[in-house]
C-alpha cells in the first residue's frame, strides 16, 4: 500500500509526527501537499461532503481509509508496522502517550500564540514572553518529567521497554523542537532528563531516521510552524 500524507508544506509541524513514523517502518507514502496540486486535493478532501471528511490536516489516506487527528494515526500505523505492542492493553498504553504529547505539543504552541494563532506574534509579543516563562518554570518540568520517570521506570531503553514505539519517536521530536525553539533553556533544562536525552539519541541513529534526517524530505524547523526560536523568549 502507498499511503497518502496530508499536511500543510514548508512546515513540520503535526504532520512531523506522522512522517517519522512512515520514515522509520520504511514505507512507501506521499506527502502530498508538497507536490504541484497537492494543496488543491488536500483542501478538496476537507471539504468532501458526506462520508467521513477530516477536520484538518494532518490525514492519512490509507486505502479507502481517511485517518485524521496524529495520534488516531499513529495508533492506525503502529499496529501494523510495528511501532506499538501487539496486546490491546499495550497498545491503549502507548495512545494515551500519545495523547499525552499532543496535549504537550499544543503548550507547546502556545508559548508564541498565547492569545490565539489567528493574531500574528508581533500582536501578542508580551503575553508570549509570559506565558513562555510560566511554560518552562511550570509545565516543561510537569510534562518531561513525566516521561522522563517511565524511561527511567522500564529501563531506560525506549519508554515502554527494549522496543521502540511510535511514542518515542514523537518524544525524539520533542527533544529536538525545544532545542531549536529554545537552545539556551533546554541546554539547561537536559541535565534534569538524561533518559529522554539518552531516548533521542538513540532514535537519532536508527539507519531509516538517520538517512530520513539527512534528506531533503525533512523539512527544517521555522518560525511557521509549531516550534518558532524567538530570543527574547528564550530567556
Amino acid at each position: 500500500m502507498r499511503y497518502q500524507l496530508f499536511y500543510w508544506p514548508g512546515i513540520q509541524g503535526r504532520g512531523e509526527y506522522v512522517r517519522l513514523a512512515l520514515e522509520q517502518a520504511g514505507a512507501d507514502y506521499a506527502d502530498v501537499a508538497r507536490d504541484e496540486r497537492g494543496m488543491a486535493a488536500m483542501v478538496k478532501m476537507m471539504e468532501a461532503g458526506g462520508g467521513t471528511p477530516p477536520f484538518a490536516p494532518p490525514f492519512l489516506k490509507a486505502g479507502r481509509l481517511v485517518i485524521g487527528q496524529t495520534a488516531n494515526i499513529l495508533l492506525y500505523l503502529g499496529s501494523r508496522h510495528g511501532l506499538a505492542p501487539k496486546a490491546e492493553a499495550g497498545r491503549l498504553w502507548v495512545h494515551q502517550l500519545q495523547l499525552t504529547v499532543a496535549d504537550f505539543v499544543l503548550e507547546i504552541h502556545d508559548t508564541h500564540h498565547p492569545l490565539g494563532p489567528s493574531l500574528y506574534y508581533e500582536d501578542q509579543r508580551q503575553p508570549a514572553k509570559k506565558r513562555s516563562a510560566e511554560f518552562w518554570n511550570e509545565r516543561v518540568p510537569k510534562y518531561l518529567g513525566y516521561f522522563e520517570r517511565l524511561s527511567q521506570e522500564h529501563g531506560g531503553f525506549y519508554l515502554t521497554g527494549r522496543r521502540l514505539t511510535y511514542v518515542d519517536l514523537s518524544l525524539f521530536q520533542i527533544v529536538e523542537g525545544l532545542r531549536y525553539a529554545f537552545p539556551k533553556r533546554m541546554t539547561a533544562f537536559e541535565r534534569e532528563i538524561p533518559g529522554l536525552v539518552a531516548l533521542h539519541d538513540r532514535v537519532a541513529i536508527r539507519p531509516n531516521i538517520k538517512a530520513y534526517l539527512c534528506s531533503d524530505r525533512r523539512i527544517a524547523f521555522n518560525e511557521d510552524g509549531i516550534f518558532r526560536h524567538y530570543k527574547e523568549l528564550d530567556l
